[in-house]
């Protein structure tokens, strides 16, 4: 099975503009992104999908690969898109295309094995990875897109509200009684699916949601879900880069970095 990571970055984040080359433990989060990724045994190829050529150049220099893309991409996933239709029509072939944000430097290698392992079995269109929530506030959060599984591990709907409502209880009883899943923004596709799914347009839910996952299940697509133990931490604003600096300093002291 040949595997495909692709990284998309971009330079106009509104929070926080050209957050893949800002610097964490002294090199852009870019390069935390590729070394953590590139980490993964089964791995054909990675490349950076970018709009900037500011992130490509620095890409290259740290011995990446990068490629250019359109800056009128919706999402991360067209991005992919883009890049898998060009490397094919080079002659480059893919059955796995894993999605991995370029502003996540500590994406975990076994979560990256987890997601690629789900193509083992016939039938996975999408995978992608959820998280137990421990606090009242992690839950409340709309930052924190919430979802929901059938028993085959196939996911139900995702939302930015707590789901499932938990009826006649108080807020603050609801972690005690129900398990709550956070969902972990890092996907894996079928190559072929990969390529409809950016066909599609957008739909009632994604729209209300502002969730592009909800636009593959309202057209009928399967998305399987595995548990992680560990919650990424994403970079979304210079707040959460002196996160990932303490972060990174906590565990580079106990030897887990």
């Amino acid at each position: 099975m040949r595997t495909l990571a692709i990284i998309p970055a971009r330079y106009a984040s509104t929070r926080f503009p050209g957050k893949p080359l800002a610097l964490l433990g002294g090199k852009p989060v870019i390069e935390w992104v590729w070394e953590c990724v590139n980490k993964l045994p089964m791995l054909s190829n990675a490349v950076v999908a970018t709009d900037d050529r500011r992130i490509a150049d620095t890409v290259e220099a740290f011995g990446g690969r990068a490629m250019m893309t359109s800056d009128q991409h919706r999402s991360g996933t067209d991005r992919c898109g883009e890049v898998l239709e060009r490397l094919e029509m080079k002659g480059e072939e893919y059955d796995v295309v894993v999605n991995v944000q370029g502003d996540e430097p500590f994406v975990q290698q076994h979560q990256l094995e987890s997601l690629v392992a789900c193509f083992d079995t016939d039938g996975t269109e999408i995978a992608t990875l959820k998280t137990a929530i421990g606090s009242k506030g992690e839950l409340m959060s709309a930052n924190n897109v919430k979802v929901v599984c059938d028993r085959q591990g196939r996911a139900l709907y995702f939302s930015r509200q707590p789901i499932p409502y938990l009826r006649g209880a108080a807020q603050e009883e609801w972690l005690q009684r129900v398990r709550y899943y956070k969902h972990v923004g890092i996907y894996a596709f079928r190559a072929a699916t990969l390529k409809e799914l950016v066909k599609l347009p957008q739909t009632p839910l994604e729209l209300s949601e502002s969730l592009e996952q909800l636009r593959w299940l309202e057209n009928g697509y399967g998305i399987r879900v595995c548990e992680t133990e560990t919650g990424n931490i994403g970079i979304d604003t210079p707040e959460d880069l002196k996160a990932a600096e303490q972060y990174l300093a906590n565990n580079r002291s106990t030897n887990k970095i």
